[in-house]
Parts: C-alpha cells; sequence; structure tokens
C-alpha cells in the first residue's frame, strides 16, 4: 500500500474526516476506550465515514508508525451522489445503466469490473460501505484509468438504495448461477442496474431477495461459475447488445 494512501493517529484521523478528506475506511484498535477514541468514533458516524475495530495485530501489519490505535485509508476518488446520477441521465433523455457491486474484495476484480463499466460507458457503480475491496492507488491501476472517470456511489444501505433504484423505474437484475432464468432470455432494454457479488459466495442473500430478477449464464463445462470480472463483461455487453439492437 502507498503510504499517500494512509494517515494514522486520533487526532490525525479526525481532522481529516472534518476537513472532508474522501475516506475508504478507518481501523480502529478493538479495546480501546478513551476519550479521544470516543471523539473520534461520533466524528466518523456523524460525517457517514465507515469505522471499523480490528486487532492490533491488522494494525501492525499496515504501519509499523505508532498509530495510537488507529489507521485511515484514503479513497483515490471523489465518491459521487447516486441520486444526482440517476436524475442527470433522466434529464439527459437516457436510461440510467448501472453496475452494483456486492462485497467483491479483490482489488484486481474490482478494477477489472470499473474498466469494463467505463468502457461500456455505464452511468455508475454502487458499492456498500463495508466488505468491498479499498479503491486504492492498486485499484486505479488495475482499472487503466477508468477509475477517474466513471463515477462511484458509496451507500451505507443497499436495500435502501435498490429501493430507491425501482421508485424510479430502474429494473433490478442479479447475476447469479442461482438464477432459473437464462440472462439471454430477459428483456434488459430499460433503465436497468446488475448486481455482480463476492468472489466468495456470490450475491447476498437478501439482495437476491430484493431483485426483480435472477439471472444465469449459461455453463456447459464443469465449472459451474465464471470469475465475477468476466461475467460482469458478459452481462454488461448482452444488456448493450439488447438496448442498441445488435443482432
Amino acid at each position: 500500500m502507498e503510504k499517500t494512501e494512509m494517515i494514522f493517529g486520533t487526532r490525525a484521523v479526525m481532522e481529516a474526516i472534518r476537513g472532508k478528506r474522501e475516506i475508504e475506511k478507518i481501523f480502529v484498535q478493538a479495546g480501546l476506550n478513551n476519550d479521544l477514541i470516543k471523539e473520534l468514533i461520533q466524528t466518523a458516524k456523524a460525517n457517514g465515514v465507515p469505522f471499523t475495530f480490528v486487532p492490533q495485530q491488522k494494525l501492525n501489519r499496515l504501519t509499523s508508525k505508532n498509530h495510537q490505535g488507529v489507521v485511515c485509508l484514503l479513497s483515490s476518488i471523489q465518491y459521487a451522489n447516486l441520486e444526482n446520477i440517476v436524475d442527470k441521465a433522466y434529464a439527459e433523455g437516457r436510461e440510467p445503466f448501472l453496475l452494483i457491486v456486492d462485497r467483491v474484495t479483490d482489488v484486481r476484480n474490482f478494477g477489472a469490473l470499473a474498466r469494463t463499466a467505463e468502457c461500456a460507458g455505464l452511468d455508475a457503480i454502487i458499492l456498500g460501505d463495508a466488505g468491498n475491496a479499498p479503491i486504492s492507488g492498486d485499484a486505479m491501476k488495475t482499472s487503466a484509468g477508468a477509475l477517474s472517470y466513471i463515477p462511484v456511489c458509496r451507500v451505507k444501505d443497499m436495500r435502501k438504495t435498490i429501493q430507491f433504484l425501482k421508485e424510479n423505474g430502474i429494473q433490478i437484475v442479479a447475476c447469479t448461477e442461482k438464477g432459473s432464468q437464462s440472462l439471454y432470455e430477459l428483456n434488459l432494454n430499460s433503465p436497468l442496474a446488475l448486481i455482480l457479488g463476492s468472489e466468495e459466495d456470490g450475491i447476498s442473500p437478501q439482495l437476491l431477495k430484493d431483485a426483480d430478477h435472477l439471472a444465469k449464464i449459461p455453463m456447459k463445462g464443469k465449472i459451474s461459475s465464471l470469475n465475477v470480472s468476466v461475467a460482469a463483461g458478459v452481462s454488461i455487453y448482452e444488456a448493450i447488445r439488447q438496448k442498441n439492437n445488435y443482432k
């Protein structure tokens, strides 16, 4: 991890929050409960900054400096407002096309997803505020710079976000091997959000329930699933084929 992506120390991290730095996540040493730590947690909560409690050993692996029990990862991008993204697409006479990324933890996979989404002209990528790969310099590099161009929206409650999208006429399609419909049988020529899930266990069960459709990519080999970035490419470009009436 590059040093420029990290700050540490309780007061320094609080000033970063108050200074509106774009923060990926704050790691706080489990068991610390002094007044400064309490103030830091309150400040993070008030500003919607994600934080998590971790063992001291994790912090020591992140930095050898005197971290005082707090390490902050800075984001390499400025997060976008989802409502503005959706409103802009409709105002321009376009159907919103979005990618929801659910707990993809590998930086290279996330960078590849972003690269495909940007090349395909999607409006934005939507992430939950926990459980995803950090948007670091490595992610920027793997995306071939795509993360400098495609908006990324970080949301606190993914279920509420999906409900917001539905209320705005956007069809939610979960791309999963658990689907009963083939991706190629669905009508994707509409305002659309595709959900792609974790490398380990796919899309969260609750998001599967919230989706309008569960779509699978037909498989003929002995392995039952594709790499998530490959599945995203197949799904995104099938939607583009339909939207552009390609034969």
